[in-house]
């Protein structure tokens, strides 16, 4: 039977009898039980609920018999730990907390989910209990789990593993709304939720729990809690899980190897393929800036429901949920418009921003995150900026790099919206660059506020030039931005869909840009700027790369690889000279 792409599944026993794709990362149970009471952040839709269900279903003295069923082809079923159902398992998923209404509703949504959960929990395991312990629904979350400990400890039964995921998720609610007042109230001394995370303390000291594992996106609250679960240990920054969630390269390939096959997939297609997801979902370091990146996995499996379901490339490459980040942006950064029209500013112009690594390990609070200096740090915790190198973060990928872009265009009331239609349809009819760039030039450039062009880079131009085109050409193309080649790294093509009609059709640019006093050193004007030698040298050796890709060893063993890729290589190069003009040269 065919396998499915489940998007979004984080059931993993119901992935399994659906037959779903897993990529096995079960390796790092071994390395997980080394670590006490860990605490693992990661943005969201990354797969933490994913691999909380995986521990939960091997940790689970119910599962048992399943054990087989659940990791037989994994390789923690090949390899399984002395500990493999040895647990009763508590699993908690703090995001169904409702954060709404004052501390002591926030209580109650909590009381009532735990306390429910547990019941839940128990009413499965009564062949160990046997009525000895029951939930008692009017009681706090914390007074029935001291309850269920005790007596745990008492008959010396199983110990309990339990796992919370999204530890952070009703309080961060409260962090982005900067409702001070509440969320100091959630996480004062005296509070329920300081009092639940003591009394998970007190279960490890005695040995009724076994360990605690946690998931999160920031570190605020945890370090706010510090004093009453000093025992944690955040392994988020550690390398040895660097990749425990997200997918890499190898992860991909052999994931893409089994669609292919399942689906008959033309195999002349694959090359276009790994680019575009390559472009839109890879490109996260969360720990070593010159290690291995990762997917992220969620969306990755977005697309490749889509790809399945419509045998063609999506003319949409962000998955919808996204833009959710949108919002999240604007919450974070909104109370200061200067200071955020400077950050998006510099992530829009330069791709790069600075920061300081210890931020990112130290304690900081609900006031910091909301700091222009830790604006980077609550960036990365958040998945949208990552590891350039020890002194700088960057936007991850194309998606990352088009949501900015959109908040720049926001911010400084640039229209995208209502005038392209013409020019869009014009290069649809003429593929004629020159005059897509010039219209770019008159209705996107036009609007710029005249303290932009002091910033001004080639990154800017090649960046909104590629979110524009993006917006009313993806239906025909994808595009690719500074794609690497042995010769270097191009700054932005067009490639044809293979389906489409511009099929093979690939229009490689190379932007260079002068300020207005560089271009007055050079004693010419824009009208009389000629082409550069050492520009057509440089986009002739991306050409060149480009060429050997569909040429080279990788297709000499099918004779039907690259049927689409009967290639119709244009070539430019653009100069833009501060906000004075432009030139387009064909670069024959």
């Amino acid at each position: 039977m065919k396998k499915r792409i489940l998007y979004g599944n984080a059931n993993y026993e119901e992935i399994i009898s659906k037959n779903g794709y897993f990529v096995d990362k079960t390796h790092y149970i071994e390395k997980l039980e080394m670590v006490e009471n860990p605490v693992f952040l990661r943005p969201r839709r990354f797969g933490k609920s994913l691999w909380c269900r995986i521990l939960e279903c091997y940790y689970n003295i119910r599962q048992k018999d399943d054990f087989d069923r659940l990791f037989g082809d994994t390789y923690i079923g090949k390899n399984p730990t002395p500990l493999r159902n040895s647990f009763f398992v508590l699993p908690l998923d703090f995001s169904v907390v409702d954060p709404t209404g004052n501390i002591s509703k926030i209580e109650q949504s909590f009381d009532l989910n735990f306390n429910s959960r547990l019941k839940a929990v128990l009413g499965r395991l009564q062949s160990w209990f046997k009525g000895g312990i029951e939930v008692q629904m009017d009681k706090n979350a914390s007074s029935n789990l001291k309850r269920l400990l005790d007596f745990v400890w008492e008959k010396d039964l199983p110990k309990l593993y339990i796992i919370i995921d999204e530890y952070d998720n009703f309080a961060n609610q409260l962090i982005i709304a900067r409702d001070d007042k509440l969320y100091r109230e959630l996480t004062a001394d005296d509070g329920f939720l300081k009092t639940f995370f003591k009394t998970l303390k007190e279960g490890r000291k005695t040995g009724a729990i076994t360990n605690v594992f946690i998931t999160g996106v920031l570190p605020i609250t945890m370090d706010e809690l510090a004093s009453g679960f000093n025992i944690a240990r955040f392994i988020t920054l550690n390398p040895q899980f660097e990749n425990m969630l997200g997918f890499t390269q190898n992860e991909v390939d052999t994931l893409l190897d089994s669609i292919y096959s399942d689906y008959e997939f033309d195999p002349s297609t694959r090359h276009e393929v790994d680019a575009i997801i390559k472009n839109h979902y890879n490109g996260y370091h969360f720990v070593n800036p010159k290690g291995e990146a990762v997917y992220n996995s969620t969306i990755l499996t977005n697309f490749l429901v889509e790809f399945c379901e419509n045998r063609e490339i999506p003319k949409h490459l962000t998955d919808l949920n996204l833009r959710t980040d949108f919002s999240w942006i604007r919450r974070l950064t909104g109370s200061n418009p200067h200071t955020t029209e400077e950050f998006v500013n510099q992530l829009t112009t330069e791709n790069i921003i600075r920061y300081d690594d210890r931020f990112l390990v130290t304690k900081f609070d609900m006031h910091q995150f909301f700091d222009k200096d830790f604006f980077p740090v609550s960036f990365f915790y958040l998945g949208m900026l990552t590891r350039h190198d020890d002194f700088y973060l960057k936007l991850p990928n194309l998606n990352m790099r088009q949501i900015f872009v959109e908040y720049f265009n926001e911010l400084h009331r640039i229209d995208v919206s209502t005038k392209y239609a013409e020019m869009m349809q014009g290069f649809i009819d003429t593929l004629n660059i020159h005059q897509l760039f010039e219209d770019y030039w008159n209705l996107y450039v036009s609007q710029l506020p005249e303290a932009i062009f002091q910033k001004m880079n080639e990154n800017f131009y090649r960046t909104t030039f590629f979110e524009l085109c993006s917006r009313y050409l993806s239906s025909w193309f994808t595009f690719n931005v500074e794609r690497s080649y042995p010769q270097g790294r191009s700054d932005l093509e067009f490639v044809g869909k293979y389906h489409e009609r511009f099929a093979g059709v690939r229009i490689v640019i190379e932007f260079k840009y002068f300020s207005n006093s560089e271009l007055k050193k050079m004693k010419t004007t824009v009208k009389k700027f000629s082409l550069r030698e050492e520009d057509t040298i440089q986009i002739a050796g991306y050409v060149e790369g480009l060429k050997n890709e569909y040429s080279g060893e990788q297709y000499a063993n099918n004779t039907s690889q690259y049927k689409h890729c009967n290639l119709k290589i244009s070539q430019y190069v653009i100069y833009c000279f501060g906000n004075k003009g432009f030139r387009v040269f064909e670069v024959k």
